[in-house]
């Protein structure tokens, strides 16, 4: 049996990814993890999923949750680092995932 677990690691985005883009979009995990996944393939997907964790974010602002808006900006961070937010780039992922290769060694 597939668990979530093993879902989220197919999707190639973090726990604290999924998590945030379940909130967002009022989503049970595993849905929120093949959504991230689809979003992941394409730059405007990338931007889509970054724009989810910052509405996130002024959300958990707005209602003085401190320490989510701690773990999302942690999580943005990651992401942007991993996935390139839909920039040129970012990171192993999108390199190997049909982004802009930065290091083209044989």
């Amino acid at each position: 049996m597939i668990t979530i677990e093993d879902c989220i690691g197919l999707s190639g985005l973090t726990r604290e990814e999924i998590d945030a883009i379940a909130e967002h979009e009022h989503l049970p995990e595993i849905v929120a993890a093949e959504l991230g996944n689809y979003l992941d393939a394409t730059g405007d997907g990338r931007r889509e999923i970054r724009r989810m964790i910052e509405d996130d974010i002024a959300a958990a602002r707005a209602h003085g949750q401190r320490e989510r808006v701690a773990v999302l900006t942690l999580t943005l961070c990651h992401f942007l680092k991993e996935h390139g937010g839909g920039e040129h780039g970012g990171g192993e992922h999108a390199a190997a995932g049909g982004g802009k290769a930065r290091d083209a060694r044989p």
